[in-house]
């Protein structure tokens, strides 16, 4: 998968082995990497943010495959077109992309 190299690719799997008794699903994955969305709504607007805790190099490994994808994967960039639409921020957009990263 383009943007995740071998490094990243050390990032994660040192992520996962450092916990494996937190890995059961892939959400729990997603928490652990920071990237699990956390209610943050305030009135009627409602919205979530990304989970602050986590393993932060997991997360910043999750990052640039997001913006690998952004620019070069065909699927990615459908997918940010397709968020435009429903018109949300571009940083929304890709704060919501690590979970749904192709692969």
């Amino acid at each position: 998968m383009r943007g995740i190299g071998p490094y990243s690719t050390a990032k994660l799997l040192i992520a996962a082995g450092d916990n494996p008794h937190r890995l059961r699903s892939e959400s729990s994955f997603a928490a652990l990497c920071g990237v699990s969305p956390v209610e943050a709504s305030a009135g009627k607007t409602q919205r979530h943010r990304l989970n602050r805790g986590g393993h932060r190099r997991a997360n910043a490994a999750l990052f640039r495959a997001v913006l690998t994808g952004l620019r070069w994967d065909k699927r990615t960039r459908e997918y940010l077109q397709w968020r435009t639409v429903e018109v949300r921020p571009k940083r929304e957009i890709i704060r919501c992309l690590p979970r749904t990263l192709p692969g």
